[in-house]
């Protein structure tokens, strides 16, 4: 299977703090692969190096086999990564359709916004039964659907998801997955970053622990479930 991100020997620092030590992963074409670790493991900062947001102290990123490392934010997004963030990024003011039809014009100019807002609908359509209610209004959930759907204006190669979970109910959770599972049968590859486990392993092929900055286990998806309630089992 090609690989659309790989890392290899990757160590990441903030200042003098080092937050990754020698992590390699990849995500081949059209896989999940659950990237889970507990608070302070360094899954954000191995999202944020796999989208460019922060260039590793060594090792190398590679996007389709092309070498990454260090290269500019917009070069990592032209070459199909996406990185949905932690929290929310909406216009309050402003409508569902209309905080979707700014982001999609901006890429893909005005012809382009009515195929657009008929895929951010297919894929998320609790937005399409609120596409004119003012964003503020949404419930949390809701504006974290809206957040992902403007980052997905373009199908990406792979999409880099961290902490969708985050603070949320879990029926809404169990929307945002539906939504992820629709992304991939699509042929979008997945990086997913998550603390709560479940809905994580039940999408992914493959499942990395991230313990202290290191890749402690690396494995395939029906094989992680034991070891992840291990290695998270309370002590």
């Amino acid at each position: 299977m090609s690989s659309v991100l790989k890392l290899r020997d990757v160590c990441a620092e903030y200042g003098p703090f080092r937050a990754l030590f020698d992590v390699s992963l990849r995500v081949g074409q059209g896989e999940a692969v659950a990237l889970l670790g507990s608070n302070g493991a360094g899954k954000t900062t191995v999202a944020r190096v796999a989208s460019g947001l922060l260039a590793p102290s060594s090792g190398v990123v590679e996007v389709d086999g092309v070498d990454m490392t260090g290269a500019r934010i917009y070069r990592y997004a032209r070459a199909g990564v996406a990185h949905a963030v932690e929290g929310r990024s909406v216009f309050a003011t402003l409508t569902v359709e209309e905080n979707l039809t700014l982001a999609f014009r901006r890429v893909h100019g005005r012809a382009g916004v009515k195929p657009s807002l008929e895929r951010a609908y297919e894929l998320f359509p609790a937005l399409a039964r609120r596409r004119a209610l003012v964003a503020n209004m949404l419930s949390g959930g809701e504006q974290r659907m809206l957040s992902l759907a403007r980052v997905l204006v373009e199908v990406p190669k792979i999409l880099i998801a961290d902490e969708l979970s985050l603070g949320l109910a879990p029926i809404v959770v169990d929307e945002l997955y539906e939504s992820l599972g629709r992304l991939r049968r699509g042929g979008t590859s997945l990086l997913i970053i998550e603390q709560q486990v479940g809905h994580a392993l039940d999408l992914a092929d493959r499942v990395a622990i991230l313990d202290h900055g290191t890749v402690s286990w690396l494995g395939a998806g029906e094989e992680a479930r034991d070891v992840v309630h291990q290695a998270f089992e309370p002590a």
